[in-house]
């Protein structure tokens, strides 16, 4: 292949043509959310907010499977087909089938993809190794701290005997975090009661299970159980049973506590990761990321609905307090 010419260059640059495909209208963004809700809206903001600050120019296609994985997988070979310059996935169920839906496309329909708002990418089957992800591939974990999130759960409730864990047993991120809860259990000193709703229509009858049999109620970052949070709640308020959550945005929707991230900020730091792949970098290149930056959150208002005062030691650590 010739080089090109220094004229020739410059007449390339004028007409908006780099060396990645993209064109003066920027880049090319797919994504793929796996529901609506406030976590997974706040890092799809945050990623835009971010590349927009940086001045990237981008164009985006944006998918929302509504909690349904034969959506999801649909939307993944869709996303393949519509040839963008960047593939992202929003939780772990849409990053899985977008794995699938590249490993199965042809090499000229292979593009770069970014995860975020997975816990755990390795027991998801997206990367065998964090700091080595495969050909193509990275993204950004909100793998938690459970220990420490538990022990901010017992500082809450001192006489708790049993925690009841509420979930998705079919998304591969809740299951990770269960696991870890159960592993930490009798360290800790507590038993835990686990319920399952594998779709948002049964979120209500699976928090109402646990009633009479725990003395509160965990949540993980499940997207099945937050996209029905206020059934949760419900329940607890109705019943004096303190619900805890994963993910901070659940405590302004009626959670009394959670000890997470800022899941704006987990976009804003996925943003990042899509700026250097778009400069060129290569994906494999950038080990998968985490979050470092925890904050507790507090529902005063709630935590007195559900029967329980907030310790006053937590409210002075408290990031946020709603009332």
């Amino acid at each position: 292949m010739k080089k090109l010419s220094r004229a020739v260059l410059a007449a390339l640059l004028l007409v908006g043509v780099n060396l990645q495909g993209n064109t003066a209208e920027g880049a090319t963004i797919s994504v793929s959310q796996f529901v609506e809700h406030p976590a997974l809206d706040a890092v799809l903001l945050g990623f835009q907010d971010y590349l927009k600050e940086k001045n990237v120019e981008a164009t985006y296609s944006i998918h929302n499977a509504q909690a349904n994985m034969g959506t999801a997988s649909q939307i993944a070979q869709q996303m393949v087909g519509e040839k963008a310059d960047l593939l992202v996935a929003i939780a772990t169920p849409s990053a899985q089938t977008c794995v699938q839906a590249l490993s199965k496309a042809p090499e000229e329909l292979k593009r770069p993809f970014i995860f975020t708002a997975v816990t755990d990418p390795v027991a998801a089957g997206l990367v065998k190794d964090l700091a080595k992800p495969d050909p193509g591939i990275t993204g950004v974990s909100d793998l938690l701290p459970i220990e420490e999130h538990m022990k901010m759960v017992l500082a809450y409730k001192s006489d708790l005997k049993k925690l009841g864990l509420l979930y998705n047993a079919g998304e591969a991120n809740s299951k990770a975090t269960i696991a870890a809860i159960k592993a930490l259990s009798t360290k800790l000193g507590f038993e835990t009661v686990e319920a399952t709703a594998s779709k948002t229509a049964d979120v209500y009858q699976a928090a109402k299970s646990l009633v009479g049999r725990v003395d509160a109620v965990f949540i993980p970052t499940d997207n099945t159980i937050v996209s029905a949070l206020e059934s949760v709640i419900k329940v607890g308020v109705q019943n004096k049973l303190p619900i805890f959550a994963a993910d901070v945005d659940s405590v302004k929707r009626g959670a009394v506590a959670a000890m997470g991230f800022d899941y704006y900020k987990h976009g804003y730091q996925t943003g990042a990761v899509a700026e250097r792949i778009l400069a060129g970098e290569k994906p494999e290149n950038i080990p998968v990321q985490f979050q470092e930056d925890l904050q507790l959150h507090i529902n005063a208002g709630y935590s007195r609905q559900m029967g329980i005062e907030p310790p006053a030691a937590l409210l002075e650590k408290a990031t946020e307090i709603y009332q």
